[in-house]
């Protein structure tokens, strides 16, 4: 008896949609593409996949397991990148903690998440001295040195973070689980009141990721993000995970570059030394940069840059464009894992005067694969998406009849 197409549906394996499948096309295409910290750390992905492994195992002695929040208070860096996938990859639940927030906030959103392993950069030392007395869930405490010689550390530290990779074995046997487990926590201040908590799930992510890769690769011209951009964010990657595109530039196998703390003159030098040609930042960090006197006489030309965050001004706009900067907005929200649509010019809209175009630049652009929008009135009834509020059929006939005239 021949077998059922229902039969052979069932028999499939059931493929979860985890963080951890990310990385199977690059480690396989781009095993020795580069990962590049500052002017303080290279390695290639094979290595970077190798350092999960020791991240993983270091954090299972500190007592992580599936369900476990894992904490991280640092600068944009290679370790950051390592915590989006490793702690995922656990079954753990890696919280991106704000650190431009008060002491106090900080301690709630801890406190508010559970946090049990908390990794920290040595600059918070003295902020997180202040409050740790205040976070009884905390039980391990992982310092970030970042290659300085921090004098005697606090009695509260357990551990660094290198030492502890440096001792753990690279293997590390990650297993499938139900892909709608939460795999990262943040807390946005967008409203009233306390930070609240938002968290996304491994099957959210994924299909973000897979929805943005889609978008920048939909192009044929520019405002693209492809296989031969060199990538740096200027966006921190505590928020929404960096608009969830770190994910995006690995699981292509991009050139990576993450500068730290951000200080305009380096960022401009990273920028040029490392020939990075996609970023995405809100306006007054563009701004910074164009005003950098550091800056002024760098070739900035065919520097891709995503505006986020809030409204592109038309005048930032063209400015950037003098300096030959393909830049063009896009929106998002915390709670939408973000990104929801970009401002990517069409070949038709390509034609068009330089002033249209630095208009639709600055708008919040087409919807991304996977997202369904509607523009609504007060009553929520759907509403023109051009600008022009829709005519009645009367109001029409009386155009087309004066225009005839």
């Amino acid at each position: 008896m021949p077998i059922r197409f229902s039969e052979r549906a069932s028999e499939a394996y059931h493929y979860p949609l985890l963080i951890r499948h990310l990385l199977h096309s690059p480690l396989a295409d781009s095993a020795a593409q580069e990962i590049v910290y500052r002017d303080q750390f290279r390695c290639s992905y094979a290595q970077f996949n190798a350092r999960l492994g020791r991240l993983a195992n270091g954090l299972a002695s500190r007592g992580v397991e599936a369900g476990t929040t894992v904490a991280v208070m640092d600068w944009d860096s290679h370790r950051y990148l390592e915590c989006y996938f490793t702690v995922p990859m656990m079954g753990a639940v890696l919280q991106t903690v704000n650190v431009r927030l008060s002491p106090e906030q900080i301690a709630y959103t801890l406190q508010h998440a559970r946090a049990e392993v908390l990794l920290v950069h040595h600059e918070f030392l003295q902020m997180l001295d202040g409050i740790r007395e205040r976070l009884p869930a905390l039980k391990s405490i992982v310092l970030i040195a970042d290659g300085k010689t921090v004098g005697a550390a606090p009695e509260w530290i357990d551990d660094e973070y290198e030492a502890l990779l440096h001792r753990s074995s690279a293997e590390f046997d990650f297993q499938d689980f139900d892909e709608n487990a939460v795999a990262t926590t943040f807390y946005t201040t967008g409203t009233t009141g306390d930070p609240k908590g938002v968290c996304f799930t491994h099957r959210q992510l994924v299909l973000h990721t897979l929805a943005v890769m889609a978008t920048g690769s939909s192009m044929a011209g520019g405002q693209g993000f492809r296989r031969d951009d060199v990538y740096m964010p200027l966006t921190p990657m505590f928020h929404v995970h960096a608009w969830g595109m770190p994910l995006v530039a690995l699981s292509m196998g991009l050139k990576q570059v993450y500068p730290g703390r951000y200080e305009p003159a380096k960022l401009l030098r990273l920028i040029v030394r490392e020939g990075v040609s996609f970023s995405h930042c809100v306006p007054a960090i563009l701004q910074m940069l164009l005003n950098c006197p550091d800056g002024r006489e760098m070739d900035l030309d065919g520097w891709k840059v995503l505006i986020g965050g809030s409204a592109l001004p038309e005048s930032l706009a063209i400015a950037a464009l003098e300096r030959g900067i393909d830049v063009f907005g896009g929106y998002g929200m915390s709670e939408t894992c973000p990104i929801l649509c970009v401002a990517q010019l069409t070949p038709e809209v390509l034609r068009r005067p330089f002033a249209e175009q630095v208009r639709i630049r600055c708008k919040a652009g087409r919807a991304a694969p996977l997202v369904q929008l509607r523009i609504v009135d007060d009553e929520m009834n759907d509403v023109a998406h051009d600008g022009i509020a829709q005519r009645s059929e009367e109001h029409t006939s009386e155009l087309q009849s004066r225009q005839c005239i």
